[in-house]
């Protein structure tokens, strides 16, 4: 079981839960309303998850970011599930990791670059599929695209990118194929927002 969640970006589900209590549930979908590409409208996407089993289902913008309820059982099978359904609905895949209320606040609280006293708008978070292993972690590059900087933690990339995000060379075509794992990026205000949709 822990594999196969690794592998849809979630993390084992918390001893204490019960069956039937729902939680809250962030999911950030890649590649979206890019560049004219891959349209799929916030109230269709909405329609889309309420249709696999989530409940007050909200977005946030035009990027693929979506929050809900659900038991974990549904939250599970929704991040398995979502890639060739969407592909299904919408005729082209969508990747999709999922974070739960609790590991949300986690990334909010562990931000080093943020800690440092680095400004807010340089700031950005690629969330994983699943979790390097340790050895691709330290095969990265760290002068790749100085001045920017990088810092694993998990299943998150933390990123300060001062010249921004469109010059830099840490993307997630370089994470993803030194790590052998997917990702999606968010800057650092959008993660605060989806968060705060959750709590709210």
């Amino acid at each position: 079981m822990r594999s196969a969640l690794a592998r849809w970006g979630m993390a084992d589900p918390p001893r204490r839960a019960a069956e039937g209590r729902t939680f809250g549930w962030a999911a950030f979908l890649r590649g979206v309303n890019v560049g004219g590409r891959h349209k799929v409208p916030m109230r269709e996407l909405a329609a889309f998850f309420a249709e696999l089993g989530a409940r007050e289902v909200r977005t946030y913008i035009q990027s693929g970011n979506v929050v809900f309820r659900a038991e974990e059982a549904v939250a599970r099978e929704l991040a398995a599930g979502f890639e060739p359904r969407a592909e299904v609905r919408f005729g082209f895949p969508v990747p999709v990791v999922v974070r739960s209320e609790l590991e949300l606040r986690a990334v909010l609280a562990g931000n080093p670059f943020l800690a440092a006293g680095a400004e807010e708008k340089a700031l950005h978070v690629l969330f994983l599929a699943s979790e390097p292993d340790p050895a691709a972690v330290a095969g990265l590059d760290p002068e790749r695209s100085a001045p920017d900087a990088f810092a694993v933690r998990g299943r998150e990339i933390y990123l300060h990118l001062p010249n921004g995000v469109a010059r830099t060379r840490l993307t997630n075509a370089y994470f993803d194929r030194a790590l052998g794992t997917t990702s999606t990026g968010r800057n650092w205000r959008t993660v605060g927002a989806v968060a705060a949709m959750i709590e709210g």
